[in-house]
């Protein structure tokens, strides 16, 4: 078992607004957020993970959020500058910042870029402008379409979109309406996910009416997914579509059981050291307490070591997503073991029609295996 690539992860939580659909570790930035001090710890934070990084290679780096874009170009180049300063950072590095349309100008999008910022991630979720109210965005269909055409001429080639499907109140014909104006802007790389209603939000616990069934949110999925195939992008993973040469790099890593740093407010971390083992670990989620600490130097960052038993079902969680599936040879690497073709999960998936062997050491999801991905990687618990 050898170690895996490593990536670096940078957390930015504040937002304008809290998205009703939103689980991850965002905040209301309300009207004094203090961002001078968070990228102070953010920068003592860089320090202390340099250490961990033992000089290792960084391929790629994520600036995600919350809204990473709520932060000024000047900022974020001063958060990046010290991510080189301190880590080995590859000259080729992958560098994604999530973006919000609501956010942008054209002025910024050139300084994110000149501040070293190589890749885009705009949030689009959907070209209804009643719709876009419904998820609680600032933004609307014209937003998204001018932070497009100014990310093109701030001279950003590398540029995601995201776009949800199974929205409240969508039908087949708003959802390919959605799925049309987007394949207008023609943007290398498009992430297209299911709505799904996440404990601790506000859709959760307070459903929206009319979201679409188990049977017509997989109609929708795949009559778009025949659209994007027809307009030349190519399905690698359960979500993500690209041109060729416009895969994330960073997302990659992660479905290929990699290694991350973690920066940042409620950010996690795996690491394997040289000996294989491997840990996850995490930052205060609260900005303020993660602000806090980095002040005082009293960091608290619970780790955990990842069991050998473990192991297969973490790397199966992750590579059952790829639409390519994974190889003996990737699952040797990654967790040490030996012989998947020797594994009762694999046996009975196979059986089942779940997954297929492509060639021999290697296997995919079939495209019943994709539509019970959940089943599926269950499979795989200790």
């Amino acid at each position: 078992m050898r170690q895996p690539p490593l990536s670096l992860y940078l957390h930015f939580p504040w937002c304008v607004r809290k998205c009703p659909y939103c689980d991850f570790n965002s905040h209301k930035a309300g009207n004094d957020p203090p961002r001078d001090r968070y990228v102070s710890a953010l920068l003592s934070d860089l320090q202390r993970e340099a250490k961990r990084s033992d000089q290792r290679p960084v391929k790629t780096i994520f600036l995600g959020g919350g809204t990473p874009s709520f932060f000024s170009p000047d900022e974020i180049a001063t958060v990046l500058l010290s991510a080189h300063e301190h880590l080995n950072v590859d000259t080729d590095c992958e560098i994604t910042m999530e973006a919000n349309p609501g956010t942008l100008d054209r002025g910024s999008l050139a300084a994110y870029r000149e501040a070293g910022v190589t890749r885009l991630s705009l949030g689009a979720q959907s070209f209804d402008a009643n719709m876009l109210l419904v998820l609680g965005r600032i933004h609307g269909p014209d937003d998204i379409r001018s932070a497009y055409d100014d990310a093109c001429a701030a001279g950003f080639s590398s540029i995601n979109i995201d776009l949800m499907f199974a929205l409240p109140g969508q039908d087949l014909a708003g959802a390919i309406s959605d799925m049309d104006n987007l394949l207008a802007l023609g943007p290398p790389h498009i992430s297209y996910y299911q709505l799904t209603l996440e404990p601790n939000t506000t859709f959760y616990k307070r459903p929206p009416p009319g979201i679409p069934d188990d049977d017509l949110a997989w109609t929708i999925q795949e009559r778009c997914h025949e659209r994007l195939a027809a307009a030349g992008y190519r399905k690698y993973e359960i979500s993500a579509f690209a041109r060729p040469g416009h895969r994330c790099r960073h997302n990659l890593n992660y479905w290929t059981f990699g290694d991350y740093l973690a920066v940042g407010a409620g950010a996690h971390g795996k690491l394997t050291d040289v000996d294989g083992v491997a840990w996850r670990y995490q930052k205060a989620a609260n900005p303020r307490t993660y602000i806090e600490q980095a002040e005082s130097g009293q960091w608290k960052e619970p780790a955990s070591r990842i069991g050998q038993d473990e192991f297969l079902f973490e790397f199966m969680l992750n590579a059952l997503r790829l639409s390519d599936g994974f190889s003996e040879q990737d699952l040797r690497d990654r967790t040490g073991i030996e012989a998947a073709a020797e594994l009762r999960p694999v046996a009975e998936a196979l059986a089942d029609g779940l997954i297929e062997q492509t060639e021999p050491g290697h296997w995919r999801p079939t495209a019943t295996g994709f539509r019970y991905l959940n089943d599926l990687q269950a499979r795989f618990l200790p």
